[in-house]
């Protein structure tokens, strides 16, 4: 009988054993790469995210607009015409100062106001206010008012003192967390502005 004999290769120590190392050279031994993963689930997931993102987006648009406009639906009309009289609100009637106090338009709500407890010179800077906007809407995050007299010039003019008083009167007059009034001449140009 004949045995084979195989070369043997030295032994070699293991790394970090200490003893000489040997490089190895060439390519280190095949080794698979992992399969990829598929992305059509991320975007199968993405795809009905979207669908569903868009139908409640239509849903809040709807409800937002109150319905749809159908003036065939007569619900309600219908009780109040069948009942013989019209419903009635629950706010109460606004009283005869609060009606005038809503026809006078802003300047001449801001003119009242100084008149009832400005001083003598915010009186008398206050008669040359022409228009006010703004000063009727606040909501106390960025409130601006407007307030237009028949001055003339700008931050320079000669009358920057009297539009300061009328910016003075109109923060005694309104109050907001964070506003501010602007006062501009004939011209539109800005002489004073002040916080209120």
């Amino acid at each position: 009988m004949s045995q084979q004999q195989y070369p043997q290769q030295p032994q070699q120590p293991q790394p970090g054993w200490g003893g000489p190392q040997q490089q190895s050279y060439g390519t280190p031994p095949f080794q698979p790469q992992p399969p990829k993963k598929s992305k059509a689930g991320k975007i199968v997931g993405f795809g009905c995210l979207g669908v569903v993102a868009f139908f409640v987006l239509i849903g809040v648009v709807a409800a937002a607009g109150g319905g749809n406009g159908d003036s065939t639906d007569t619900g309600a009309k219908d009780k109040a015409v069948a009942a013989g009289h019209t419903p009635k609100s629950d706010k109460p009637e606004a009283t005869t100062a609060q009606k005038t106090q809503k026809t006078k338009t802003q300047a001449e709500q801001f003119k009242a106001c100084v008149a009832k407890s400005g001083t003598a010179t915010e009186k008398k800077a206050v008669r040359h206010v022409t228009k006010v906007t703004g000063a009727d809407k606040r909501n106390d995050i960025l409130d601006s008012a407007e307030v237009y007299t028949d001055f003339t010039g700008g931050l320079m003019s000669d009358n920057q003192g009297d539009a300061k008083l009328i910016a003075s009167a109109f923060t005694s007059c309104y109050e907001s967390k964070n506003g501010l009034v602007s006062v501009y001449g004939q011209d539109g140009d800005l002489i004073a502005n002040a916080n209120y």
